[in-house]
């Protein structure tokens, strides 16, 4: 079974809340911290959910989300 973990760079995130439109599992918010730029950047409540697809990732303006696999052996 595959797991996939999605990671957001807070360096590049300007909130523009894109990733959390186009989430289908609606795993993305946008976070109460702010970077230090003065955006607040979106983070993933829960990783378990994430299916991989990219959507975020592929959408994201900043180039600022990367979705990364593990595969896990049952």
């Amino acid at each position: 079974m595959a797991k996939f973990e999605v990671r957001v760079d807070g360096k590049f995130c300007k909130g523009c809340d894109m990733c959390r439109v186009y989430c289908p599992k609606d795993i993305i918010v946008l976070s109460k911290h702010i970077n230090e730029k003065g955006f607040t950047c979106a983070e993933i409540t829960d990783q378990e959910k994430c299916i991989g697809c990219k959507a975020c990732a592929l959408i994201c303006p900043d180039g600022a989300i990367s979705i990364y696999k593990e595969d896990a052996a049952e």
